[in-house]
């Protein structure tokens, strides 16, 4: 799979999900520019996770077993299951001393238990960011406080993150929910958030959690990862200056229906496809000014097929607008690195 070199509002989790629909190749309507966002697609997580499943299949062959959707992307996940990646939704789906990869939304520790029980090989491909949460969410826990954590409720970054402390974390979704939060100790509240949330929205309710809790502790630095703080930024920018954003970033992915929300908070129509085919004829009517962005674990040939479908239709302009430089790699997991230990003996 090509990979981009990686340089440089509601909180409600519904996708906006489109029908597939083929341009018909006799279409005239046509845009007269195209505008790319920078930074866009994917990030360093998801560029370790999916490489992480590439090189387990390399090094150790088909089958190899991932837990969920190693990102949330429709392409990605079909490009590697026909290399011969199993995607299960649990870890009891596992046949037992088997390889298998936790995605980059992490899992809580049940899972692993589950998954030591079962004598299974795991690789854990979480994004270093979401760890970053997890730990935050042992220590709060550990201190005694009462955690709210704004997210989405059934996201599997969600779930793997309460899954650290279950007795000790309270989720809120909108300010209406931080209204109507009680808590034990109001005095010795913690907060966290989900690393892909709408960056505005979320100020909003943790304003609300500030004022309603002033005492709330927080850990050192954001808990929205840099990618998805990028991304909006660009999608501001990108917005003011086009008619229509499309977004490429499959329904179930949290960071792409975030971007389609800002574009259109921010005075564009925008829509959210999985690829070029999803492209509607009525979309365009009108439209003088077409800005293309991806969500985070969106491959960068998503977003040349989609330019090059309003190339083949005559449009010439195509430029990048960037906003931020992006440099953040990351590790692959110690298990590809180093090599995946032994099932141990029963």
């Amino acid at each position: 799979m090509a990979r981009p070199k990686i340089t440089a509002n509601r909180i409600s989790s519904a996708p906006y999900c489109q029908y597939p629909v083929h341009m018909s190749s006799e279409a005239t309507i046509s845009p007269e520019r195209v505008i790319l966002a920078a930074p866009r697609g994917y990030c360093a997580g998801v560029d370790r996770a999916v490489q992480t499943v590439e090189q387990a299949l390399d090094k150790h062959g088909a089958p190899v077993y991932v837990r969920k959707e190693i990102v949330h992307n429709k392409h990605v996940v079909e490009e590697l299951a026909a290399r011969g990646a199993i995607f299960v939704e649990e870890e009891t789906e596992v046949p037992e001393g088997e390889i298998v990869v936790f995605s980059a939304h992490g899992v809580s520790p049940a899972v692993h238990e589950n998954a030591q029980a079962r004598q299974l090989r795991t690789i854990d491909a979480t994004c270093p960011l979401v760890t970053k949460v997890h730990v935050e969410a042992r220590k709060f826990a550990a201190d005694g406080y009462t955690i709210v954590m704004v997210g989405h409720a059934g996201h599997e970054e969600v779930e793997g993150t309460m899954g650290e402390a279950p007795e000790s974390i309270v989720l809120v979704q909108t300010v209406e929910e931080v209204d109507d939060l009680v808590l034990d100790d109001p005095d010795h509240v913690a907060l966290i958030t989900q690393t892909t949330l709408s960056v505005d929205e979320t100020a909003e309710i943790i304003a609300r959690l500030r004022e309603r809790f002033p005492g709330i502790v927080t850990a050192k630095g954001e808990d929205i990862c840099y990618a998805t703080t990028n991304r909006q930024i660009a999608v501001k920018q990108l917005a003011k200056q086009c008619d229509l954003v499309l977004v490429i970033g499959s329904t179930n992915s949290s960071n792409s229906n975030r971007l389609v929300e800002v574009a259109r908070e921010y005075g564009s129509e925008s829509f959210l496809i999985d690829n070029h085919q999803q492209v509607r004829e009525e979309w365009l009517e009108g439209i003088r000014t077409v800005g293309i962005t991806s969500g985070a674990s969106a491959p960068e040939e998503l977003v040349e097929d989609l330019v090059k479908l309003f190339r083949d239709r005559g449009v010439e302009d195509v430029s990048e607008l960037r906003t931020v430089d992006e440099s953040v790699r990351f590790m692959l997991p110690k298990e590809i690195r180093k090599g995946l230990p032994m099932v141990p003996s029963a």
